[in-house]
């Protein structure tokens, strides 16, 4: 007991005396707020707060096995990780631990951090899938719509250092969710295809009419509130029965009203003009 006591003073004197050559003690401020940000497979560890005379070690590991730690986020100032390439096993599930640590260069005497765990996160099962594009074909009859979808690319890359898509991952679990109705009404019915070519023709819609579509990324496989992707702009075919703004665009019309007015204005100008030239002139308009 009194050798352990000697050792307890000797080290609280040795600190005392390497105060100036970084040696601390004490304890941090646990990390709050740990939480994942994930959009296709751009995958963030965020928390809060910003550090001050302390700094942030991330480590990382798939439950069960053993952790480890991403270079960018050891005895870092930064509240937020990016472990997109470090997450290899999409399909795994993760967690994290955030410890708050000295600055980097000064010593501690703590042996254990104090540190806060993140909640299970897979990257197959949470990241969000963002917002497709698309384009519009209308065949020559007009009795057939083809979407033809463009698979978001993700944030990981392959062999071959090409940018892959969420096809890639998902392959035959990818579906798209189309959302449309006559660009008229206020209707709605929906279509879940399999393909990125999506076919929309007689029994879903009109020949000549024109529509309005939304589509997601559809993952029937996922739990219900993760299924569905970020809906994607709205877009509208053409049709036969456009309205002059849909015709011209609201763009056109716009600038057209002035100059139209500017007309109408000299047209009355020009005729109120000739009308006093006449009075003048004592011309009354009659022949003789």
């Amino acid at each position: 007991m009194i050798r352990m006591e000697r050792k307890m003073f000797f080290f609280t004197k040795l600190c005392t005396v390497l105060i100036f050559t970084n040696c601390v003690s004490g304890d941090y401020p646990k990390a709050q707020n740990v939480s994942w940000l994930s959009i296709n497979f751009k995958t963030l560890l965020l928390w809060d707060p910003e550090p001050t005379n302390y700094s942030y070690t991330v480590e990382y590991s798939i439950i069960g096995q053993n952790r480890k730690k991403n270079q960018h986020c050891i005895r870092t100032m930064e509240t937020e990780c990016d472990l997109s390439n470090s997450l290899v096993d999409l399909k795994a599930i993760y967690s994290a631990d955030v410890l708050s640590k000295p600055l980097l260069g000064v010593n501690s005497d703590l042996i254990e951090f104090p540190h806060t765990t993140s909640e299970r996160f897979s990257p197959y099962n949470d990241t969000l899938i963002g917002r497709p594009e698309f384009k519009i074909e209308v065949s020559k009859d007009k009795r057939k719509i083809t979407l033809h979808v463009e698979d978001p690319p993700i944030a990981l890359f392959n062999e071959q250092n090409q940018r892959r898509t969420i096809r890639d991952v998902f392959a035959d679990e990818l579906q798209y969710k189309v959302t449309f109705g006559k660009a008229t009404s206020t209707g709605k019915k929906t279509k879940i295809s399999a393909s990125s070519e999506i076919e929309l023709e007689e029994g879903d819609i009109d020949p000549g009419v024109s529509y309005c579509f939304n589509v997601q990324a559809y993952i029937p496989s996922r739990s219900t509130d993760n299924q569905l992707g970020e809906l994607s702009q709205r877009q509208c075919s053409p049709g036969d029965d456009k309205s002059v703004f849909e015709e011209y665009g609201i763009g056109v019309i716009v600038g057209f009203i002035p100059a139209a007015w500017g007309a109408l204005s000299e047209i009355r100008l020009w005729g109120g003009s000739n009308l006093a030239a006449k009075h003048f002139s004592g011309d009354d308009g009659e022949k003789p």
